[in-house]
């Protein structure tokens, strides 16, 4: 019976949570559009001063820009729901494609990012909640304050001024050699993530090249979102050793070392998995800087390009479907923390 209501409670809540997600990317998609029109007209922006009014005029007409802005913005919310987040002036690519292209390169970099942030935050928060107070904690919260309070751009520099430029360690920008770039377009089928695309083409130099040239922008981003899970883990890991099964697990006899493994610290992840989802965010906006220090060509860079550019359609597609993608990931992250602890509910 008990389990019967615990799942009964979990498909409640996974319900819940998914029918607020839709309202929640409806207001997203709705407040993106009506700002990006607050901002003036797309067609003048990209084009003012360089084409005559007659030509703005015929590219407004065709692009539908000279409708009612409600039938405008049904046709764009229409075209997102299908998967159209419209097509770019400046190089005429559907947004789509530019996701697909360009997001592949996004996506690899986060997930560097994630990487580095889960072996900097896990393990040396679990160092600063063992030595609470003391020094090792007291150098551990600082690095952790820096690590997140520093902009990752001012980050990025010093580490290429430090690696690729002072040491020549790494390269310093790119996501892998001209040659190794050249050679992975060839690769069938091409997913677009260099990592996968050079182990699919079977050369281990072009694997070592492409992770060479992943370091330093994943640090950089890794940095920034791994000091929040070092205090993350240190605030929650604390909590845990003060539990009344810890306490037990001491009267037992239990050796710290092995109470803090086996009985705390695994509990203490859980919120960790729950606060991943809101990261998702900080990666991808964290990402933009990050792809234009190292000239990294991913979405953000893309983005970037797109902003100087005035290229308002693009830049319109481009953060919706950036807002669609971290409100679904915060639906999976809520549905996998709902899994693994058995308190969240409604």
């Amino acid at each position: 019976m008990a389990t019967t209501t615990a799942s009964g409670s979990l498909r409640t809540y996974l319900v819940t949570r998914l029918l607020l997600v839709i309202p929640m990317v409806w207001i997203l998609v709705t407040l993106v559009f009506f700002v990006m029109r607050v901002i003036g007209d797309p067609i003048s922006s990209a084009f003012g001063g360089r084409l005559p009014p007659d030509q703005i005029a015929i590219r407004k007409h065709n692009a539908g820009l000279d409708r009612p802005i409600l039938t405008q913005y049904w046709d764009y919310l229409t075209g997102v729901v299908h998967g159209d987040f419209g097509t770019a002036l400046t190089d005429n690519q559907r947004i789509s494609h530019v996701l697909w292209v360009k997001g592949a390169a996004t996506l690899e970099l986060s997930f560097w990012a994630l990487i580095v942030a889960l072996i900097i935050g896990i393990p040396l928060g679990r160092v600063a909640a063992r030595y609470r107070d003391r020094l090792p904690d007291v150098g551990l919260r600082l690095f952790a304050v820096l690590a997140y309070a520093m902009p990752v751009f001012f980050v990025g520099l010093l580490l290429k001024l430090l690696f690729a430029i002072k040491l020549g360690w790494l390269p310093a920008s790119g996501r892998a050699s001209t040659n190794v770039e050249l050679a992975i377009q060839n690769v069938s089928p091409k997913t677009n993530i260099y990592i996968i695309d050079a182990i699919l083409y079977g050369n281990t130099s072009y694997v070592v090249d492409v992770l060479k040239h992943a370091v330093l922008p994943a640090i950089a981003l890794g940095l920034l979102v791994g000091g929040g899970f070092l205090r993350l883990v240190r605030v929650n890991l604390l909590q845990t050793l003060r539990a009344d099964y810890v306490e037990a697990a001491r009267a037992r006899g239990v050796p710290e070392r092995r109470v803090v493994r086996s009985h705390a610290f695994r509990n203490a992840l859980i919120p960790v998995v729950t606060v991943m989802g809101l990261q998702v965010a900080a990666l991808l906006g964290g990402a933009v800087l990050t792809e234009e220090t190292f000239e990294w060509q991913g979405i953000g860079y893309t983005l970037a390009q797109y902003l100087i550019n005035r290229d308002f359609i693009a830049v319109q597609g481009i953060v919706t479907a950036i807002a669609v993608i971290v409100a679904i990931m915060s639906f999976l992250i809520d549905v996998v923390a709902a899994v693994v602890d058995p308190r969240v509910r409604y």
